[in-house]
Formats: C-alpha cells, sequence, structure tokens
C-alpha cells in the first residue's frame, strides 16, 4: 500500500535527479521550493520514498483566481504506474481547495498528457520545447 506525506525539499532531490534530470544540465532545485506556502509530498511504499511532487504559490497570467502550480512530480521507474502520482494529487486538491485556489497547473511532458487528463486537467495553448527535456504542454485543473 501507498501512503502519501508532506516532506522536505532537501527529500525531493534524489527522485527529481533520477527521474527528471539524469544526464541533463538543468538543476533540480526550482524557484519557489523553499518558500513558506510550498508544498512537497512524497509516496512512500513499505517506508521507500518512491515518488515526489511539489505545490507552489505561482501564478499564469491565462488563468485567473489564486493559483498553485505543480513542478517536479517524479515516480521512479520500478513504480510508475503504481498510482502514487494520482495520490499525490489527490492529496494536493484537498489541500489547495481549504486554502481557496481555484486553479492547479503545471508544465507537463507530452509523455504524462495522459496522466494529467485522468487526474481532470486540460491542455491550455500550443506546445512549446524546454531544451534538454522535450515538448509541454501547459496544462491546468480548476479546483473551485
Amino acid at each position: 500500500m501507498i501512503h502519501i506525506k508532506e516532506i522536505s525539499v532537501q527529500d525531493t532531490f534524489p527522485i527529481r535527479l533520477e527521474v527528471l534530470r539524469k544526464n541533463i544540465p538543468l538543476p533540480h532545485e526550482f524557484n519557489g521550493d523553499f518558500d513558506t506556502d510550498t508544498i512537497h509530498f512524497g509516496a512512500f511504499k513499505n517506508d521507500e520514498l518512491i515518488a515526489v511532487s511539489s505545490f507552489m504559490k505561482a501564478s499564469n497570467p491565462n488563468f485567473e483566481g489564486s493559483q498553485y502550480q505543480l513542478r517536479g512530480m517524479a515516480t521512479l521507474s520500478e513504480y510508475q504506474g503504481s498510482g502514487a502520482g494520482k495520490l499525490m494529487l489527490q492529496q494536493a486538491f484537498v489541500i489547495l481547495r481549504k486554502k481557496n485556489i481555484a486553479v492547479l497547473w503545471c508544465n507537463a511532458r507530452i509523455a504524462a498528457l495522459n496522466f494529467y487528463q485522468k487526474q481532470g486537467f486540460q491542455t491550455f495553448g500550443k506546445k512549446f520545447e524546454i531544451s534538454y527535456v522535450g515538448e509541454h504542454y501547459v496544462m491546468f485543473k480548476n479546483l473551485n
């Protein structure tokens, strides 16, 4: 069974490095990581950290109302498809709604579009490229 709990930003770094930044010359530390209103989640299976995600107060001019951005969602390869990402998002939805956040948005890799759509996210705008990482779409979910 997988359980979700809040973790420190430092706890996210090893999985971010392994899954999102392996052999890529981009930082694994993000702007907003250490902000007091940023939330970091870890998914644990048998006390092993298998997935991470970070939720930061950040505004996208394309959306109205209070907003958070999802960044750095990553699951170790052997646990991808286990439901860890879905469980972290469900936990975030509850907490962000309590904070009266209207929109959660992210820059989603093309490979993750289907996953986010299944969680109720919609694409916005045109596909764009992030150097070393690949093609992305902005995706969002209204939380009201």
